[in-house]
């Protein structure tokens, strides 16, 4: 069996046994926050345990090391659309120690890529197209300043309203321990 297929087996289950009820709540964050935190598989039940977040009470975000790389990327437009239309009053960015973009280096990641398939005119087309790959796929030497760098794209994004408070945390995968790198009542 499939693991797709496990996946369906189990929904089909779940859905018949009504077990979707007990999350049931609406689209608006009941604790009126917005979240951009690590996809890493360690903080999918630890973070919120840590926070006291319940289904329903935030908006989440994830990706690669919890980092707004771009001002008009994804990330930073859903965390517009989480204040201007869901509601959020304020927004954490959660980095966490041990990270995999910590020192994620770009020669070794694109040798992966080579290692699985990735066709060789690829790099240079992009690159011709002005796109820098290499620095793309360059990770952080420290996830306080990868915060820091986070809280201030967004702070300072021409879109984002200068009364919404933005601050960075730092857990630890290990014991869900949360450390203030930025208090965003403090600026």
């Amino acid at each position: 069996m499939t693991l797709i297929s496990e996946i369906l087996e189990y929904n089909n289950k779940f859905v018949e046994d009504k077990e979707y009820e007990k999350y049931e709540t609406t689209k608006f964050p009941n604790k009126k926050m917005v979240i951009l935190t690590c996809m890493d598989t360690r903080l999918v039940e630890l973070l919120p345990k840590a926070m006291n977040i319940k289904n329903g009470d935030i908006k989440l975000i994830k990706n690669a090391g919890a980092i707004v790389s771009h001002p008009f990327g994804s990330v930073m437009r859903s965390i517009l659309v989480a204040v201007y239309e869901l509601g959020a009053k304020e927004v954490a960015i959660v980095g966490h120690h041990g990270c995999g973009m910590n020192g994620l280096e770009p020669n070794s990641f694109l040798e992966k890529c080579k290692e699985g398939g990735l066709d060789e005119t690829v790099l240079p087309t992009l690159m011709n197209a002005g796109i820098d790959v290499k620095s793309w796929l360059t990770g952080f030497q420290s996830v306080e300043e990868s915060v820091e760098q986070s809280v201030n794209m967004v702070k300072n994004h021409p879109m984002f309203p200068k009364h919404i408070s933005v601050h960075g945390l730092v857990i630890c995968p290990e014991t869900g321990k949360l450390d203030v790198v930025v208090d965003g009542y403090e600026r």
